[in-house]
């Protein structure tokens, strides 16, 4: 038995897909596409794009962590709420906010398919955003 949708998209999330191509293609589709809503605007992008994208955050950051706020999965369709956490090359010994994430994944063949992302620029997180 494979792993769930939820168990997919998270593991992509806080795996170090962005310091090993190989691992971002385990994880990828060939054909996939990612509508990323972020601050600059709608980018549509492939597996090349989302590579590319993947080295400029190796080369910027020494480390990226996820923390996950919320993992749902429903009707064949996976939801993750998630904030990415950084530490610069200029300064490893301090961890900052980066962005705060939702996305909503398709799958095929066990890999992230088709995507919706929107992002927000790093603040600190609400410890209790529904009160």
């Amino acid at each position: 038995m494979g792993l769930s949708g939820k168990e997919i998209v998270e593991n992509f999330y806080t795996s170090d897909f962005y310091q090993d191509e190989k691992v971002l293609r385990e994880f990828l589709h060939p054909q996939v596409e990612l509508s990323w809503y972020g601050t600059t605007g709608l980018k549509k992008l492939n597996l090349d794009e989302i590579s590319a994208i993947s080295l400029e955050l190796a080369q910027s950051f020494e480390s990226l962590r996820a923390e996950v706020e919320t993992v749902i999965s429903e009707k064949g369709k996976t939801a993750i709420h998630f904030t990415y956490h950084v530490r610069t090359i200029e300064n490893p010994e301090e961890e900052m906010p980066l962005a705060h994430f939702m996305a909503i994944w398709e799958l095929k063949d066990d890999k992230l398919y088709r995507g919706i992302q929107i992002s927000q620029l790093g603040e600190e997180v609400n410890e209790q955003p529904w009160l």
